[in-house]
């Protein structure tokens, strides 16, 4: 495949699952390795977060096509936090926010997320993190958000990275609550464990 066709990959539209814009499309920028996290994937997270997603603030780092944060607006989180650092997906973005008429409850942050989370921040109830499908960085992300104030005592955190690699060796008090894969995907919830808690083991 040629540069040129890699870097057409993910345009085309993006439908929301379920919530307030269930069965709403969104359109996807073209952008190279954009890729949006699948239906079945997201259908999966959103069960794990019902408990936990409404009323919510959230934090959609890596944002993309910002579906993730999207659906959780949908799905009645109270403020998300996107932040990407291509322009031209910050702006699609900001376009669809406006279309859903999402904006009030949305800040579309242009830049790069390493430095933003390398900041002080706000506690977050929920933080996506999907970096770049072949980063190995989840681990120091995750120590970022610990160190810079953006996790609470009772946030949880939703990684994605390529089945091929191995699960990411998070920092203590956090661990795996749940996980799945599909396709070339592997998908995780994490949280700060109690003492007795034991985190998901791998098959």
């Amino acid at each position: 495949m040629n540069r040129a066709s890699r870097s057409a990959r993910g345009a085309g539209r993006v439908r929301i699952v379920a919530g307030e814009w269930r069965r709403r499309f969104i359109q996807v920028a073209s952008a190279r390795d954009l890729r949006p996290t699948p239906d079945r994937v997201r259908e999966t997270l959103f069960n794990w977060l019902a408990p936990t997603i409404a009323g919510a603030r959230v934090l959609d780092a890596f944002a993309g096509t910002g579906i993730l944060g999207l659906e959780a607006l949908s799905r009645g989180a109270a403020h998300v936090t996107f932040i990407e650092r291509n322009p031209r997906l910050a702006h699609a973005l900001e376009a669809n926010l406006a279309e859903l008429g999402g904006a009030p409850r949305a800040t579309v942050v242009c830049g790069d997320a390493w430095r933003r989370l390398s900041e002080p921040g706000s506690p977050m109830d929920v933080v996506f993190l999907d970096p770049p499908f072949r980063a190995t960085a989840h681990a120091e992300l995750c120590k970022l958000l610990q160190k810079n104030g953006w996790l609470g005592s009772d946030s949880v955190i939703y990684l994605e990275q390529e089945l091929a690699r191995p699960p990411p060796a998070l920092p203590q008090p956090l661990g795996i609550r749940r996980h799945g894969s599909a396709g070339r995907v592997r998908y995780m919830l994490a949280a700060a464990l109690s003492p007795d808690e034991e985190c998901e083991t791998w098959a």
